[in-house]
């Protein structure tokens, strides 16, 4: 335990780091040190992300960012981390729920065309098109047809995109089954997160084999050259918000790109283009 007159000792930042590693097991210590790290590395790479989103709207860009993957594999945390200091005038979440009845009769992609990005915006989907791929099925919430169709018109319909400008960013959040049963069980004995927890996330554990099989079709199917899915290893949450972060980064040509002095580079043992995958963790 820390007490005043400790704080007191310490001089500046080497001082006080030195009084934590005697006060602290290595392993707290470590532990500490990873967070604060951790930290100084996000709030770097928060403000390069401002600088993106100024070059963004200065040019009239339209970059779309989806985020796919299990429950619990983080893809929430990660959007917060993104967007925690971005101008809410150009930028935009979304979190879709599920379809109306007027929606349900409509051309599948419909309802996720109108929030598509505007000239000059930002926008971050949490799930997205992509729920016809992997959810919908295994859940049995679309008939094959429906599946089959979305599978043929998926590819053409991200083209169409790619040739009108939209720049399309596809994350899939890639978990352990062993590390998402300990996040729900995290989950249920937090009262502030019970309500993430639903009777689906139970089901996807009881039908884990049939969700790798049809991500594994979502991504020989729709992994293309000009819109690829980019894998991210989140069984370490922190370091896949810092490398997802910096993958976004890499690849926009933006004003003052690089001047936080952090690495924007991602790490390729947590980032990686589906091909190139050599063993998959989920």
């Amino acid at each position: 335990m820390l007490t005043q007159q400790d704080l007191e000792k310490s001089k500046n930042q080497e001082e006080f780091i030195e009084l934590l590693r005697n006060k602290l097991s290595e392993e707290d210590f470590q532990g500490l040190m990873h967070s604060i790290n951790y930290e100084k590395q996000l709030i770097k790479l928060q403000a390069e992300l401002v600088d993106l989103q100024q070059w963004v709207a200065k040019y009239n860009k339209r970059v779309c960012v989806i985020f796919e993957g299990r429950d619990a594999a983080g893809k929430g945390g990660a959007i917060r981390r993104f967007t925690e200091h971005l101008n809410p005038r150009s930028m935009r979440v979304v979190a879709l729920t599920k379809p109306t009845n007027v929606e349900r009769g409509q051309w599948y992609f419909r309802r996720y065309i109108k929030e598509l990005p505007n000239p000059g915006e930002l926008v971050f989907f949490d799930r997205s098109w992509y729920n016809r791929a992997v959810v919908e099925p295994v859940m049995g919430f679309c008939t094959e047809q429906e599946y089959n169709k979305f599978m043929v018109q998926v590819t053409e319909f991200e083209h169409m995109l790619y040739e009108d400008g939209v720049e399309l960013i596809k994350f899939w959040f890639s978990i352990s089954k062993d590390e998402q049963v300990r996040r729900f069980d995290s989950r249920l004995k937090n009262p502030l997160k019970q309500w993430k927890f639903s009777e689906v996330d139970k089901e996807g554990q009881k039908l884990w084999n049939k969700y790798t099989h049809y991500k594994e079709q979502m991504f020989s199917k729709t992994h293309t050259t000009f819109s690829p899915w980019i894998i991210i290893k989140t069984n370490e949450k922190k370091a896949a918000r810092l490398e997802s972060i910096r993958y976004v980064l890499s690849k926009f040509n933006y004003d003052g790109k690089g001047n936080s002095g952090t690495p924007i580079l991602p790490d390729p043992n947590i980032v990686q283009r589906y091909h190139r995958m050599v063993k998959q963790i989920d």
